[in-house]
């Protein structure tokens, strides 16, 4: 019974796909499904229950899975920290994060880390959701603070954050400026489209304690924070952003901030990692670089 089978089977069972499993492995789905099938056969057992939306581990192939890997994690973490021996820091890992901090503070850091370290290889995947990274094959993912899970090691890598209302001189030479959370029910706003469940974003006010929550509606919903602003900018209806986002367009005019004091500050982006598994020697020197020290 070979390791690849074994990795194979692991995989699979974490990512509940084979289409998933086979792109992290880099084999066809086909030859994934026939790996599998030999395994079962050699055992005698039935590892996983397959339907034609679903994978899912059998009684068995949880047994399995639990054994296994375990070990497979420690072999990869073992392999990887053999790259300290070499004259330079080499390896490959991926991040999994949402495209603010991807574009604010992932890109400035490695724009200054990969140039020190050439052998270094990172894949970055923007995604807004809430994924399983370890079953889904990343090394580490960014999110707010608040969305961590609580079984992960999370760095902070940003300060706190806030949201800011904005619309653009145009929209509202039309329309009246809200002076309370409860007027942007008359108001078209920008929203987003969440990719974990598929709802809308609610968007959270406070102000002295008291919170609002706003299912703001309008003409346009969006996935992609670049879409929301330049639609804002274009005077198409109120966005709801990060406030470095559109501080620049407040400060020369192209936008208009309301409800400044209803935006509270909220815990600021973190890179997490399974508490489980030491990040590999790749990671450890940009978790340095990235950590957040205070202003």
């Amino acid at each position: 019974m070979g390791f690849n089978d074994l990795a194979a089977f692991a995989a699979v069972a974490r990512a509940r796909s084979f289409t998933k499993a086979a792109a992290q492995l880099g084999v066809s789905p086909s030859a994934l499904s026939q790996t599998i099938r030999n395994l079962e056969e050699r055992l005698g057992l039935r590892l996983l229950t397959r339907t034609t939306r679903s994978v899912s581990s059998t009684d068995a192939g949880e047994r399995l899975l639990r054994t296994v890997g375990p070990r497979f994690e420690e072999i990869q973490a073992e392999l990887a920290a053999l790259s300290e021996l070499r004259d330079k820091p080499a390896g490959t890992f991926r991040i999994t994060s949402g495209e603010h901090p991807a574009v604010s503070i992932l890109q400035p850091a490695l724009n200054r880390f990969l140039l020190d370290y050439p052998d270094i290889r990172v894949e970055i995947i923007i995604d807004a959701g809430l994924r399983d990274i370890v079953a889904e094959g990343f090394d580490a993912g960014v999110r707010m603070g608040e969305q961590v899970a609580k079984d992960m090691i999370a760095v902070r890598i940003g300060p706190d954050m806030r949201m800011a209302l904005v619309g653009s001189p145009a929209y509202f030479e039309r329309n009246p400026r809200p002076e309370t959370p409860y007027d942007l029910a008359a108001h078209s706003c920008i929203n987003t489209r969440l990719p974990t469940y598929g709802g809308l974003f609610t968007w959270g006010l406070e102000k002295d304690g008291r919170e609002v929550r706003v299912r703001a509606e309008g003409q346009l919903v969006f996935n992609s924070l670049a879409l929301r602003y330049q639609s804002t900018l274009d005077g198409l209806g109120l966005g709801y952003m990060p406030e470095d986002k559109v501080m620049p367009a407040i400060a020369d005019g192209r936008l208009i901030r309301v409800l400044e004091d209803w935006c509270p500050m909220f815990p600021g982006y973190h890179l997490y990692y399974p508490s489980r598994r030491q990040p590999s020697p790749a990671l450890s020197l940009l978790l340095d670089v990235l950590r957040y020290r205070g202003p």
